[in-house]
């Protein structure tokens, strides 16, 4: 017995059993209605050959809060994941105002807890699908291993920007001296662990869970950590960045819900069933409107925060109040000047020059990242949750998944922007200067003093700065 697409067709040998011929008619039936089914979700053969492998997480039951279900009960399913979605953003996006308001160390918490959320999700996902529940210490060694990334890049952090702090207290100048070795021991002994933690009958599965944890923690606590760098330059990286992202999600799915016609890329497994309404986001005519209503946000946003300190000013530690202060000078950065228009916009608008902040010309670069290549952080994720055949990392949000499916695009964005400053923005910083002389030996600040006199002395600059000083 042996089939051939949807025929099937029986051979009898003398020694063949009815047993046997019923299982062969069984197999092929199922053969065959696998085909169907496959063509059926436009997935082809060799596709599902290769995804047939890969366990699948069951699909979180519907999330929706009772009242919103009750209000939207008479909308078709299309619309009313439209409306819970509109109304779950618009409550994210005054919970944004409200922490932005409370300041940046409590900014620096939530990014934190945002890390922690999305860090949980993945494990979550990878323990589920390898059905790692018989491994053991895996969850224990997936924890460990955060917490010691965590100690080595926030040790780092507050050794950078408490520098004075750190210098005034005995027991943190000691941490601080040997940080970067007892973020080593720390690793070295969750090493240990998970070489000690090896099952003969698990090996495979335990070295997967050991590649998906690391990988996991250089895609999320790395990059939310550079988040908190973007945010001590001053609050206005921060903020424009994140705000483009999100303008650009609910633009694009704004632009692909009411007029998406053309497929962008389909990447998301449920999405190629047609069992998720995001779908309709993912389309050249979102992609599209996303990109220049994010440019026009982009420029207005940084125009409005561009002249207010508290959005400008870097993020510093007051030593004599022992707390974050926002207040400086602005730099050229954010003070107004006249650019010339070039002769074609000036023949359109009539205006020779526009008055603009230097930053909001920066904002056109983070606002055209943010639509181009941001949303290929999204696709990144919607090829990884197909990959395992899930909707959404959690169900945390109704109508948004889990947080990482919010930050997903936020990550890569975050890098972007800290390549971007310490490319174009980012100077020497004298006030880091400063705290550093300050934590040498005098004969060492006596040598610093004497070389940099020497140096302005033959560059002709000492006895100028002498005379101001008498003056």
């Amino acid at each position: 017995m042996f089939c051939y697409g949807n025929t099937r067709i029986a051979v009898f040998l003398p020694f063949q059993s009815h047993i046997f011929h019923f299982f062969s008619v069984f197999v092929c039936l199922q053969g065959s209605d696998n085909e169907l089914k496959a063509e059926k979700d436009g997935v082809s053969d060799s596709e599902s050959k290769v995804d047939s492998g890969v366990p699948e997480v069951p699909v979180p039951a519907d999330d929706t809060p009772e009242v919103l279900n009750k209000a939207l009960s008479g909308l078709s399913s299309r619309w009313k994941n439209w409306w819970v979605r509109g109304i779950l953003t618009l409550a994210m996006i005054s919970f944004f105002f409200f922490i932005i308001y409370l300041g940046p160390m409590v900014l620096m918490m939530i990014v934190l807890c945002v890390q922690i959320k999305c860090f949980q999700e993945i494990i979550t996902i990878g323990y589920s699908v390898y059905h790692s529940y018989d491994l053991p210490w895996f969850r224990t060694l997936s924890w460990y291993f955060l917490l010691c990334v965590n100690y080595f890049f926030y040790g780092e952090t507050v050794t950078d920007y408490f520098f004075t702090l750190v210098q005034r207290e005995e027991p943190l100048r000691i941490l601080s001296k040997y940080h970067r070795f007892i973020s080593f021991a720390l690793y070295l002994t969750g090493f240990c662990m998970f070489v000690l933690s090896l099952v003969k009958k698990h090996y495979r599965l335990q070295f997967y869970m050991f590649g998906w944890t690391h990988v996991t923690l250089l895609i999320v606590v790395t990059q939310s950590h550079l988040i908190i760098h973007n945010l001590f330059e001053g609050m206005i990286w921060f903020i424009v960045p994140i705000s483009c992202v999100i303008c650009n999600d609910i633009m694009a799915y704004m632009f692909g819900f009411f007029f998406g016609r053309t497929p962008l890329i389909k990447v998301g497994y449920f999405e190629r069933l047609n069992k998720s309404p995001k779908g309709c986001c993912k389309t050249w005519e979102g992609f599209i409107g996303g990109f220049f209503s994010t440019i026009v946000f982009g420029i207005m946003l940084s125009y409005v925060m561009a002249g207010c300190r508290y959005f400008v000013c870097p993020v510093e530690f007051n030593n004599d109040s022992n707390s974050f202060q926002v207040d400086c000078e602005p730099s050229e950065l954010f003070q107004l000047q006249d650019y010339a228009l070039p002769s074609m916009l000036e023949s359109v608008t009539g205006w020779t020059t526009v008055c603009l902040y230097p930053f909001q010309i920066h904002s056109i670069a983070l606002s055209s990242f943010a639509s181009i290549v941001g949303p290929f952080g999204g696709f990144f994720a919607s090829g990884f949750k197909r990959a395992f055949k899930i909707k959404d990392f959690a169900n945390t949000i109704p109508g948004h998944g889990g947080i990482m499916d919010r930050f997903d695009c936020q990550y890569l964005m975050a890098t972007f922007v800290n390549v971007y400053i310490a490319s174009f923005i980012r100077g020497p910083n004298p006030t880091k200067v400063i705290q550093q002389l300050l934590a040498l030996r005098p004969d060492q600040q006596l040598y610093i003093f004497n070389s940099l006199k020497a140096h302005l002395t033959e560059k002709g600059l000492l006895p100028a700065l002498e005379e101001a000083a008498a003056a």
